[in-house]
């Protein structure tokens, strides 16, 4: 019987992290928010349906109500006549692309009467954000 060949220990080179770019654009513009509007900072959230999990948590949190598309950011505050806005973030650099179950629930919360929208980058979000917060509020009529 032959000795197994032996082959010589070869490292890997390492890898540098991924920089989650979109992740910190958000985090500057949910800041300048605060400083800017704590009114709508009190109200806008992030909804995490992104991100790499265990295959446990995953199908947990789907059980629990998390569906693909989502957009990441929601602010209830109905203005010119929406019931209220819907941010997709995407990162200034290296930006992911819209998938297709994201463009869905695009449209889906835009036919509701919501305004929903892709904003690529922390400045664009804002300038959106601030034409949002320039309409008329929506009146509900009793």
């Amino acid at each position: 019987m032959k000795p197994p060949a032996i082959r010589p220990f070869k490292s890997k080179s390492p890898r540098a992290k991924p920089v989650d770019r979109e992740g910190q654009e958000q985090a500057a513009l949910m800041r300048e928010i605060e400083l800017r509007y704590p009114e709508v900072f009190e109200l806008i959230y992030h909804v995490p349906n992104g991100g790499h999990r265990v295959k446990a948590v995953a199908a947990k949190l789907k059980a629990q109500g998390v569906k693909a598309g989502i957009p990441d950011l929601v602010l209830p505050m109905a203005r010119g006549g929406y019931f209220g806005l819907y941010i997709e973030f995407k990162a200034t650099v290296e930006p992911a692309p819209v998938s297709s179950s994201q463009q869905a629930c695009i449209r889906r919360l835009n036919d509701q009467g919501y305004l929903a929208v892709v904003c690529q980058g922390h400045f664009d979000a804002m300038e959106c954000l601030r034409a949002y917060l320039a309409l008329p509020k929506t009146e509900v009529a009793a």
